[in-house]
């Protein structure tokens, strides 16, 4: 199988979210946008810890997600938006 194009693959973002809630990001993005868009944004859980976590999102849906967790009443804040994990150390 030949690997893919550079212009093929996914752009992926790259959240570092805080708070005490931040376990539910799944359920706060679904419900804000949908399955139709959950599959599009194409989220995965990177690292957890107790009080911040990071999440992969795909480029495309980067302001429905941000929108979802501005719009949501748990406690969960975006801090920081990088293209990199490393970048978000920084």
């Amino acid at each position: 199988m030949k690997p893919l194009r550079p212009t093929m693959k996914e752009n992926k973002r790259y959240f570092l979210l805080k708070g005490k809630d931040f376990f539910e990001a799944e359920s706060v993005i679904l419900e804000f946008i949908g399955i139709l868009g959950m599959t599009k944004a194409g989220m995965s859980w990177i690292k957890k810890e107790k009080t911040s976590a990071i999440i992969c999102i795909n480029r495309e849906a980067l302001n429905q997600v941000r929108a979802s967790f501005a719009a949501s009443p748990k406690d969960i804040q975006v801090v920081k938006i990088s293209g990199t994990i490393k970048g978000l150390s920084k």
